[in-house]
């Protein structure tokens, strides 16, 4: 599903969760209306499809469900795309600029230069447990690669040249910092199950599926699964939802095992 079709969804959501509110008093209906929005956008937040960029800071990893197999696929795209000192489009690109834009097409707002993007994400401790996605940093700070994994890099290297994937060319000695800015396959796999899940949720939730099927999608910690999904701000929100007169068939769709308190 693409970004925008994913925002449509959410939107949909929205709508079917503030019908809810219908034959409510004005106050009550704007009530139940907000906590749905909360919802609506707290679920977006989840899963990763609002569509907005986002700029990872030091010691954080991007969550808006890239992975670095993804960074990989879109920077092949700029192979034979020719050096341009300053560059950061298709027409011409240097070493940061090929880095800032591979990472832009995935929603993930990076600095320009290399002074800093070698200080967002997480510190990789060495060339050993690099992995695809990740920034090298080599040559005392002054040129920057994408690592592809198995041992390839793919990088804009200097004037004359172009965009090339090829060998790891970059010793242990030489590199300055590696920088992981999106998660590991095995933590994007369980982020993208969790998004998954909270999307099934509010799609059940907003048709007013069954009280089993519920439970079925919930398994057997019921509602504290929810809150545990959405944090403490899209439980809250739900919660507020369900504490409305127009969430009572919220309310008596999740039933007595679901765990959220009106």
């Amino acid at each position: 599903m693409s970004i925008t079709e994913a925002v449509g969804r959410i939107q949909q959501i929205e709508s079917q969760m503030v019908q809810l509110a219908g034959g409510q008093p004005a106050q009550t209906a704007q009530t139940t209306s907000a906590a749905a929005s909360a919802f609506a956008t707290s679920l977006a937040a989840a899963t990763g499809t609002t569509g907005a960029q986002v700029t990872p800071a030091a010691g954080q990893q991007a969550s808006n469900g890239t992975t670095g197999a993804d960074i990989v696929a879109d920077a092949r795209k700029y192979l034979g795309v020719p050096y341009v000192f300053g560059g950061t489009t298709s027409a011409g690109l240097d070493c940061s600029g090929l880095v800032q834009r591979v990472y832009g097409d995935m929603g993930i707002s990076l600095p320009r230069l290399v002074s800093g993007q070698s200080t967002i994400g997480q510190a990789v401790p060495s060339l050993a447990d690099a992995q695809p996605g990740d920034l090298i940093v080599c040559n005392g700070g002054e040129h920057i690669v994408i690592y592809a994994g198995n041992g390839k890099i793919i990088q804009a290297p200097k004037p004359g040249g172009s965009v090339e994937e090829m060998d790891n060319w970059i010793s242990p000695s030489n590199v300055v910092t590696i920088r992981r800015i999106v998660p590991t396959a095995t933590a994007a796999t369980s982020a993208t199950m969790s998004a998954s899940s909270a999307a099934a949720l509010a799609s059940l939730l907003g048709s007013g599926g069954s009280a089993s099927s519920l439970a079925s999608l919930l398994g057997s910690n019921g509602g504290s699964s929810v809150l545990g999904l959405l944090g403490s701000s899209g439980g809250s929100a739900l919660s507020g939802l369900l504490g409305s007169g127009g969430g009572s068939a919220l309310a008596a769709l999740l039933g007595q095992s679901s765990g959220v308190n009106s």
